[in-house]
């Protein structure tokens, strides 16, 4: 008798053997193919959640002035009927105006679209005012406001159109300029 065993018994276990890696083989590409299948899900989820959120913010901004058209259709109302009234009287037309100017004003409001109109003498801030003439004042302040040529606006703190001013300079030097040749001694 011999101590090596038959050669039956050497093949059992290692089909046992094959078996289970086999098993083992299908299992693990069965997971691989489950989570492939939940990482293609998660994608197309992610992809039309992006296709949503695209379509939302296309509809505001599409309607994002709907409210404040709504508010200006009175004011487009009013101009229209003083334009139809063929009223003589000035002072009528004169209270349809300021009429019109109210509802406007009400309008902006509504919408936070807010004035700017600095006052003479204010300083000036290039965040809210743009300079369109620097003239030399003896009253006013230099780099100060010493008129508005055109009312600014601001929507929540942006501003939409700055404030049109005239700003004042230093005062130049009045008894000559004392770099000039003219003042220069030729001896």
């Amino acid at each position: 008798m011999s101590d090596t065993p038959a050669p039956e018994t050497v093949e059992k276990p290692a089909a046992a053997a094959e078996k289970s890696l086999d098993q083992l083989l299908a299992e693990a590409q069965s997971r691989i193919d489950e989570q492939k299948d939940a990482w293609l899900r998660a994608m197309a989820d992610a992809e039309n959640a992006r296709k949503r959120a695209q379509a939302d913010v296309a509809a505001a901004h599409k309607f994002a002035v709907e409210r404040f058209a709504e508010s200006l259709l009175p004011v487009m109302d009013s101009l229209e009927a003083a334009l139809g009234a063929g009223t003589d009287s000035p002072q009528a037309l004169r209270d349809g105006v300021e009429l019109t100017l109210r509802q406007l004003k009400a309008a902006f409001q509504k919408a936070n679209l807010a004035e700017i109109a600095p006052a003479a003498g204010a300083r000036f801030d290039p965040h809210k005012h743009q300079a369109m003439a620097a003239v030399e004042s003896e009253n006013a302040e230099p780099n100060s406001i010493v008129s508005v040529m055109l009312k600014g606006y601001s929507l929540h703190d942006r501003i939409v159109r700055p404030a049109l001013v005239t700003v004042a300079k230093a005062l130049e030097n009045q008894a000559g300029n004392p770099i000039s040749d003219s003042n220069l001694n030729t001896n």
